[in-house]
C-alpha cells in the first residue's frame, strides 16, 4: 500500500508540502521493506497531535502583527516528544510536521527514549529586535503550554532559535509551574543547566559520520559545505581539524571557493563579523550553484531541505553526500544519486548529534547531576558509531542505501513499539 497524501496542483506545491512528501514517501518505502499492514502504516503516518496557534506580537513603535506558530508531536511510543523550534517565514505546517516524523526515526535509529516533534513560527527573526524576540517566544510557549513539559515534549533550538531562545522558554514554563524546570528545553545556557558539548553536537555527529562512511583517512579529503550556519560553520571546523581540506562553503549572503583549502577559523570569524562569507578576501567568489557541482569528496548540504533535486543531482560530483540538514535530498534525486554511485549517508544518521546530546542534556536535568566535556563527546561518539554500524551491516546484507537501511531500522522500532504497546482502548 501506498501512503495517500491531498491531490494539489503545482502552484500549492510549498517548500513544506515538499518536505512532507518526501518523509511520506520514505516512510512508505520503508514500511514496503518491514511488510507493515495497512492500519500501522497509516498510523505511522499520522501526527499524534498538531497545534497551530496565532500569536501576536507587541512591536517596538507600536504595532500589533500576528504570526502563525505550530507545534506537531508526531509520535510518542517510545518516550516523551522532541524535537526543535524554528523561527523562519517560510515554515508551515507541513515543514513541521515533516520534520517531527524525521525527528520520531532519528531517535529510534540512535536508540534513545524519544518520540518526535518540531516547532515553527512563521516569522523572519532578524527583521525583530531582542525584545521582540522575547515577547513572540514568551506568548508562543505561553499557547503551546498544555503541550510540552519534561515528561511530555522537549524543545530545543534549530534554525533561528538559540539557547538564548530557550532560556526564554525555560523561564517562561517555569513561571507558570512555579518552580524551576531546567528539564523543558535543551540547548540551554549552562548556567541554567546546560551540557557540555552540546552546542556543536549536532556538526559534530556530522564528522563522526563522514568520516565513518569515508572509511579511510581524512588527510587530504576535499570537502564542500552548503550552508555555514548554526551546523555547517562548525561541521567544516571540525572535518578540517580532523585533516580533510574545505575548499568551499556556502551561505546566504554567497559562496567562496578555494581549491588549495579554505582557513575555516578566519572564515568563521569573518562571517560573525560582517554577517555572512561573501566578500572573504583568502577565497574566490562562486555560485550557490556551483557548489553543488565541485568535484569534491564529499558534500555536506546542511542549510534547509529541498535543495538536492533531480534537476541538480545529475551534477552532482561528491562520490560521500553527508546530510547535515533535514530533508536537503529529495527522492527523486537520492535515485539520481544511486544510480551515480554517490553514497549518502541520511539525515536521521548523519546529524542525530544534536538530539543525542539533547538526551544527554535532559538525563543531567532528571537526575541533577552533570558530565564532563570529554564524557559527554564519548557517549556523542558510542552512539553514533553504533547507529552507522548497525545501518551500514543492514544495507550491505540486504541490499539497500544507508538511506533506506536507517529508515527501515527507525520505523521498525517505532512500529514494534505500537505493536508491543497495543491499541487503547
Amino acid at each position: 500500500m501506498s501512503i495517500m497524501v491531498p491531490s494539489k496542483t503545482p502552484a500549492l506545491i510549498t517548500p513544506g508540502r515538499q518536505a512532507l512528501d518526501s518523509a511520506l514517501h520514505q516512510l512508505d518505502r520503508a514500511a514496503e521493506h518491514l511488510g507493515l499492514d495497512d492500519g500501522l502504516r497509516t498510523m505511522l503516518a499520522t501526527p499524534r497531535r498538531s497545534l497551530t496557534v496565532s500569536v501576536p506580537v507587541r512591536r517596538e513603535d507600536g504595532r500589533l502583527d500576528v504570526v502563525q506558530g505550530f507545534r506537531v508531536q508526531h509520535n510518542v511510543s517510545r518516550g516523551p516528544a522532541k524535537g526543535g523550534l524554528r523561527f523562519h517565514s517560510a515554515t508551515d505546517i507541513h515543514e513541521v510536521t515533516a520534520l517531527a516524523m524525521w525527528m520520531t526515526w532519528k531517535c529510534a535509529l540512535v536508540g534513545i527514549p524519544y518520540g518526535g516533534a518540531k516547532g515553527g513560527v512563521a516569522v523572519d527573526p532578524t527583521a525583530l529586535t531582542t525584545r521582540e524576540l522575547e515577547r513572540l517566544t514568551r506568548r508562543y510557549v505561553n499557547e503551546i503550554l498544555p503541550l510540552i513539559g519534561p515528561e511530555k515534549d522537549i524543545p530545543a533550538p534549530d534554525v533561528g532559535t538559540d539557547e538564548q531562545t530557550m532560556a526564554w522558554i525555560m523561564d517562561t514554563y517555569s513561571v507558570n509551574a512555579g518552580y524551576s524546570v531546567p528539564g523543558v528545553v535543551t540547548g540551554k545556557p549552562m548556567t541554567l543547566g546546560g551540557s557540555l558539548g552540546r552546542a556543536g553536537a549536532t556538526s559534530r555527529g556530522v564528522q563522526i559520520a563522514a568520516l565513518a562512511a569515508l572509511g579511510r583517512s581524512p588527510e587530504g579529503v576535499t570537502v564542500a559545505v552548503q550552508g555555514f550556519g548554526k551546523v555547517g560553520a562548525l561541521a567544516a571546523q571540525y572535518l578540517s581539524d580532523a585533516g580533510c581540506r574545505v575548499v568551499a562553503v556556502s551561505d546566504i549572503t554567497g559562496a567562496v571557493h578555494a581549491p588549495g583549502g579554505l582557513d575555516v577559523a578566519r572564515l568563521r570569524a569573518y562571517a560573525a563579523e560582517t554577517g555572512g562569507v561573501r566578500g572573504f578576501h583568502q577565497a574566490d567568489a562562486m555560485s550557490h550553484d556551483d557548489l553543488f557541482e565541485l568535484d569534491v569528496d564529499i558534500l555536506v548540504p546542511a542549510a534547509l531541505e529541498g535543495v538536492i533535486t533531480e534537476a541538480n543531482a545529475p551534477r552532482v560530483r561528491a562520490r560521500l553526500v553527508v546530510e547535515g540538514a533535514n530533508g536537503p535530498t529529495t527522492p527523486e534525486a537520492d535515485e539520481i544519486l544511486a544510480a551515480n554511485g554517490a553514497t549518502v549517508v541520511p539525515d536521521i544518521l548523519a546529524n542525530a548529534g544534536g538530539v543525542v546530546v539533547s538526551y544527554l542534556e535532559w538525563v543531567q536535568n532528571m537526575q541533577a547531576y552533570s558530565w564532563s566535556s570529554a564524557e559527554v563527546e564519548l557517549k556523542l561518539r558510542d552512539l553514533m558509531l553504533g547507529a552507522f554500524s548497525e545501518v551500514a551491516s543492514l544495507a550491505a546484507e540486504r541490499g539497500l542505501t544507508l538511506r533506506q537501511a536507517a529508515h527501515v531500522i527507525g520505523v521498525g522500532r517505532v512500529a514494534e513499539a505500537h505493536q508491543m504497546r497495543g491499541l487503547y482502548p
